[in-house]
């Protein structure tokens, strides 16, 4: 399954996106740790990191 963005996003504003990706920036920030983590902990903060990608492409393609 291709990394897409949606040609349209209707009702979806774009203070909202920035209210997410600031969410999400956060959640990784919260997490960061200088020793390693476990695998759970990196598939989450995997998961975080792909929707901080996609919130991102939205957001430019709402610019």
């Amino acid at each position: 399954m291709p990394n897409t963005v949606p040609a349209a996003v209707p009702g979806l504003p774009a203070a909202r996106l920035n209210e997410i990706h600031d969410c999400l920036a956060l959640a990784l920030d919260a997490t960061e740790r200088q020793t390693g983590y476990s695998q759970t902990e990196r598939e989450a903060r995997a998961y975080i990191r792909s929707a901080l990608r996609q919130t991102c492409k939205l957001m430019e393609a709402r610019a």
